[in-house]
């Protein structure tokens, strides 16, 4: 499973999102810190889900790196994210 279906299926598990993007931005970040032969290094994320209701971005945002955390320890060096309630 490549890493980018793996954050797919974790995000979904995890937030039963109405809406979900997971784009691999990695070609975009060639030659710089944390990019590898490859790619699935630097990925850009939108979720929107009722499990952000209430939430300050920056929860929310913990909340996506808390569910990630393998990938972020082994191999993902960049999220961007993008969380909306719903």
């Amino acid at each position: 499973m490549t890493t980018k279906a793996t954050i797919e299926e974790k995000l979904t598990r995890a937030f039963s999102p109405t809406e979900l993007g997971v784009i691999d931005e990695s070609d975009r970040h060639a030659g710089h810190s944390g990019w590898k032969e490859g790619g699935e290094t630097h990925f850009r994320i939108e979720v929107v889900s009722k499990a952000f209701a209430g939430k300050s971005r920056v929860e929310a945002h913990r909340m996506v790196n808390e569910v990630l955390a393998e990938e972020l320890n082994n191999g993902v060096h960049a999220l961007a994210i993008k969380t909306r309630a719903e």
